[in-house]
């Protein structure tokens, strides 16, 4: 009974403290995903990337049509060839898919390279502003609001030592 007695005040308190804390704790939100989609760094990065996307793919189309027209002008030719050279035309033409299918590998991987790169100091800078607006608004917490978003900013009171001690751990 007595430890049921520890138990119970020990769920008051921290109910207590919580409903303390909460009362005093001023919670704000933003949606981080329409913010940044509005900055105009954001819009001058994300015209950069289709710009090198646009680059990447007229290239590899290039390529495409090139093999299209060696597969084409091999075909035709391959009544007049021997065995053997239609068949070093073959591998060639297995070599220049495998080039095409690499270069669209590479090209996939610096767009992500470089979207990384443009899209990092964008989000530095919008999360130092929140945290700079939530430090003048007086918010201790800011939520982002975009589906899936968690906490930006936790300037409240953390009682994860308290509870933990509490708990005698």
């Amino acid at each position: 009974m007595k430890q049921f007695k520890k138990v119970g005040v020990v769920v008051v308190l921290f109910l207590a403290v919580t409903s303390f804390v909460n009362a005093q704790s001023k919670v704000a939100h933003i949606n981080v995903t329409e913010l940044l989609g509005q900055m105009p760094e954001m819009i001058a990065a994300q015209a950069e990337l289709k710009k090198l996307q646009e680059t990447y793919r007229a290239d590899i189309e290039s390529s495409m049509t090139e093999l299209k027209n060696k597969y084409t002008q091999y075909s035709n030719e391959a009544a007049t060839k021997s065995e053997e050279e239609n068949q070093k035309r073959a591998q060639e033409l297995q070599g220049f898919e495998k080039n095409i299918g690499e270069a669209q590998q590479a090209a996939q991987q610096e767009l992500q390279k470089k979207q990384a790169e443009l899209f990092e100091p964008i989000s530095l800078k919008a999360k130092a502003a929140i945290e700079k607006v939530a430090a003048a608004q007086g918010y201790d917490y800011v939520i982002d609001a975009t589906q899936g978003g968690g906490l930006i900013v936790a300037t409240g009171r953390d009682l994860l030592a308290e509870v933990k001690q509490e708990l005698g751990f």
